[in-house]
């Protein structure tokens, strides 16, 4: 009987990962040659921070190329399915967060105003997105206060710690976005992720809480009837300016990214910060109009509809990060770091 035909062996990444584009089988350090031949670098290491330079450089054509590069990255990272498994952590990691949130917040103020108060965010997401979220908070501060109350720092950091999940899953895909491999120690990545999710719950708290205070505040400054309209003017500003300066912080820490610069005001968190706001009321509409998630899934209709709304965040969010990455490149290509013919879509 004959020999069979020879077949080229393959690894199983090889097996997995072989309709990738040689660009992002670069970037991940998987073959892009043949073996006796040394694969080419991959063509945006992003691993040094551009020079100090002013959004103001860039004219148009500049802004153009960062348009078009940031829709070929959206491809080339998959960028849907990427924010698909932040979708799944963030979700793991919400209930937890939520019960982290209602013990912290009443170490401050009275826990059982937060249900109240988070009724001002209603708009922002799905009706069954928000009574579900509002339903398990309720179920958490209806506990008896006594048992609330004997959830020790160990209790605190066990919420913290699964909460944990979706953060770290939000941080490596931002790697992504960046270009970057993932080199942080198992410490630090923990210790930096903590960091993120413990910040995030006490923000968002601050924030809650902020929608019960500032009215009792103005009410003692000298704006006489015109203190209530001031007060429903001025928190969305203020919570655009906090979710904006968030989104900065996330973007310059949250990647394993070397001397990167901070920026008070970046494209991609600005475009972020909109596009979370724009999205989430645009979809709380469809999804009250147009989306019976009820009569498609039953009784996971609210969980359907949660995930749809983490999902469209977690790609805005990500979109934002391309768009800053872009811009550094852009920058990084006018001063002659990266060679202009490595751009993979121009």
């Amino acid at each position: 009987m004959p020999d069979p035909l020879p077949r080229r062996e393959q690894s199983v990444t090889d097996a997995l990962f072989g309709d990738l584009t040689p660009e992002t089988r670069a970037r991940f350090g998987l073959a892009t040659t043949a073996p006796d031949t040394a694969a080419e670098p991959p063509p945006r290491a992003h691993r040094g921070s551009a020079s100090a330079h002013s959004l103001r450089e860039l004219d148009r054509s500049a802004w153009w190329a960062i348009a078009k590069r940031v829709a070929h990255q959206f491809s080339v990272d998959r960028i849907t399915s990427v924010s698909a498994g932040v979708t799944f952590f963030g979700l793991l990691a919400l209930f937890p967060a939520l019960t982290a949130l209602v013990s912290i917040y009443g170490l401050f103020a009275d826990r059982s105003t937060i249900a109240e108060n988070m009724n001002t965010l209603d708009r922002f997401m799905p009706r069954g997105a928000s009574e579900l979220i509002a339903g398990q908070i309720n179920a958490i501060v209806s506990a008896p206060s006594e048992a609330l109350g004997l959830a020790t720092i160990l209790g605190l950091l066990t919420a913290l710690w699964s909460a944990n999940g979706g953060m770290k899953a939000l941080l490596s895909a931002l790697n992504i976005a960046w270009f970057q491999k993932e080199e942080r120690g198992l410490i630090k990545l923990n210790l930096v992720s903590l960091g993120f999710t413990l910040g995030g719950i006490i923000l968002v708290g601050a924030m809650i809480a902020a929608i019960a205070v500032l009215p009792n505040v103005i009410k003692f400054m000298p704006v006489g009837d015109f203190g209530g309209t001031l007060a429903s003017v001025i928190r969305w500003p203020l919570m655009f300016v906090v979710l904006m300066l968030s989104l900065a912080a996330l973007y310059r820490w949250g990647p394993d990214k070397r001397d990167a610069r901070w920026q008070w005001i970046s494209p991609g968190a600005v475009f972020a910060t909109v596009g979370l706001i724009v999205t989430s009321m645009v979809f709380s509409y469809y999804a009250a109009n147009f989306a019976d998630y009820n009569k498609t899934y039953g009784s996971l209709g609210a969980v359907v509809g949660l995930m749809m709304w983490l999902w469209i965040a977690a790609m805005v969010i990500m979109v934002g990060a391309e768009i800053n990455s872009e811009v550094e490149r852009q920058f990084q290509m006018n001063d002659g770091a990266v060679p202009k013919a490595a751009k993979s879509e121009d």
